[in-house]
């Protein structure tokens, strides 16, 4: 499998495969086809939606990319494509249920959306997934986090230690925590899929309790896959499971 060569530290020990299912919910995926770079089609959906059940998960929330750029999708179009998926699901009896929120590009076009309360959340919590250029922080990051907090939505930013403008400016995730910015780590960064520098920042937040969400980012089977042969056998993904800091089950 090509992800294995991706793996950064080999010298750890793994351990026996944790329980995945102890999550219950996973809160990133890129599951309804044909809408951003995730599933191409209904039958690549599927087969993740059978490997997300069969790793023990009862729900998925599905967050398509809302980029202004590239990726315009509506809550519309979003709900559309997420009942198409129910449809399949009930067709093919796939025990697990599915909802949709989508991942906001920090741009000028989210804020506007922000303002006119056209954006899909998660959880009784009005959980709002947001992700950030890869480029550099945002200027607009502050302002936006107030204006989501200002419309009582729970800022959930997508895998913060992915971004390497902080990745020797660890004191920003304090910030970013004091200001109630929920952090969704990736669970595969946990193992080096991303890199040893996205696993160093990972580790650096569970080291600091600062991991509240998991998510899979699944844009493909290969993910999953990882997540199962290598991640849940991590010590980091089990000291998480044990430390009970996450909000999934929650959910």
């Amino acid at each position: 499998m090509g992800f294995l060569s991706r793996i950064f530290n080999r010298q750890e020990k793994l351990l026996e495969p944790a329980d995945i299912g102890q999550l219950q919910v996973d809160v990133h995926s890129h599951l309804i086809p044909g809408i951003d770079d995730g599933s191409t089609d209904m039958e690549e959906t599927l087969t993740m939606l059978r490997k997300f059940h069969e790793l023990g998960y009862r729900k998925v929330i599905t967050t398509p990319h809302v980029m202004s750029d590239f990726y315009r999708n509506t809550p519309t179009l979003i709900q559309a494509g997420l009942e198409e998926v129910r449809e399949a699901i009930r067709t093919e009896e796939i025990d697990i249920e599915i909802e949709a929120a989508a991942e906001y590009y920090l741009d000028d076009v989210f804020e506007e959306l922000l303002e006119r309360d056209e954006v899909l959340t998660f959880g009784s919590g009005r959980y709002l997934l947001f992700e950030l250029p890869f480029i550099a922080e945002p200027a607009n990051l502050s302002r936006a986090i107030f204006n989501m907090q200002l419309k009582e939505y729970k800022p959930v930013l997508a895998h913060p230690e992915r971004y390497s403008f902080w990745f020797r400016d660890f004191e920003k995730f304090e910030e970013l925590n004091d200001k109630g910015v929920i952090l969704q780590v990736n669970a595969n960064s946990l193992s080096g899929y991303y890199g040893p520098e996205v696993k160093k920042v990972a580790d650096h937040l569970l080291e600091k309790g600062l991991i509240r969400m998991l998510g899979t980012d699944c844009h493909r089977m290969e993910h999953l896959e990882a997540f199962e042969s290598i991640t849940c056998r991590m010590p980091s993904f089990h000291r998480l499971l044990e430390e009970g800091n996450l909000l999934n089950r929650e959910l």
